[in-house]
C-alpha cells in the first residue's frame, strides 16, 4: 500500500470520528451511514484517543511470533550438519531423525538452509 492511500485512509477515519463528535452521537445511525462496523468505529475511536491521528494508520498484521518456528538448537544442529559433513537436506533429516529423535521434514531443512544462503 503505497503512503498516499494510507493517508487517505487515515484522513477518512479521522473524518468519520469528527463527523460522530461534531454533528451526532449516534453511533449505530454513522456507522449505517459510513457503511463501517460499530466495533471498527471504536476499534478506531480508541486509537485516536490513546495515540492521535498517527493511531488511526493501518498497521501490520504480521503475528508477532510463530508458535511452530524451529528451534533455535535443531537449526544449530543443521548448521553443524552441513558445515561439517556437507549433508544435504535430506541426509540432515534423516540423521536428525536416526540419532537425536528430531523430526523434521526434508523441506523443511531445505527451507532453513535456504534462508541461511547455505544450500
Amino acid at each position: 500500500m503505497s503512503e498516499k492511500e494510507i493517508l487517505r485512509d487515515q484522513a477518512r477515519r479521522l473524518g468519520v470520528i469528527r463527523h460522530f463528535e461534531e454533528v451526532t452521537k449516534n453511533i449505530s445511525k454513522k456507522c449505517r451511514y459510513f457503511g463501517i462496523s460499530r466495533l471498527a468505529f471504536y476499534r478506531w475511536r480508541n486509537r485516536y484517543q490513546k495515540y492521535g491521528a498517527y493511531g488511526l494508520r493501518d498497521r501490520s498484521r504480521r503475528p508477532l511470533n510463530s508458535p511452530r518456528t524451529t528451534r533455535a538448537e535443531i537449526i544449530a544442529k543443521i548448521i553443524y550438519l552441513r558445515e561439517r559433513y556437507h549433508f544435504g537436506p535430506w541426509k540432515i533429516q534423516m540423521y536428525l531423525r536416526r540419532y537425536h529423535d528430531i523430526m523434521v521434514s526434508t523441506t523443511g531443512v531445505y527451507r532453513i538452509l535456504k534462508r541461511l544462503r547455505m544450500n
